[in-house]
């Protein structure tokens, strides 16, 4: 009886154990472009339906015209579809941009004017 729930437990720990494994996020990259002829200053993004923006992504860097950066999404999350927000630079004939995107099945992005 013993050796019985013994294996139990220890076929629940594994099913546990392989289904952590198996809904663990894997982080989202892609590059991401400035097609337009403004800096971008901000780039914000957040899993579709979320009411807040994360962090912004580039800190105290900017995009340049024509510039591209590698982009890592390790929030940790299982979700694909995400939210983005551009912000330009003062001055920029330019508003701000939003945009939603599947970043799981995309391997770049160009923001275009």
């Amino acid at each position: 009886m013993k050796s019985k729930i013994s294996a139990l437990i220890a076929l629940a720990a594994t099913m546990i154990a392989a289904s952590a494994v198996s809904s663990h996020a894997e982080d989202l990259n892609f590059k991401l472009t400035n097609g337009t002829n403004s800096v971008l200053t901000r780039f914000y993004s957040s899993p579709t339906g979320v009411g807040e923006w994360e962090e912004d992504v580039f800190g105290d860097d900017v995009l340049n015209p024509g510039e591209s950066i590698d982009i890592t999404i390790a929030d940790g999350r299982t979700v694909c579809k995400y939210d983005m927000r551009f912000e330009f630079e003062e001055g920029s004939n330019l508003a701000t941009t939003e945009d939603s995107q599947d970043l799981c099945a995309m391997g770049s992005y160009t923001i275009h004017e």
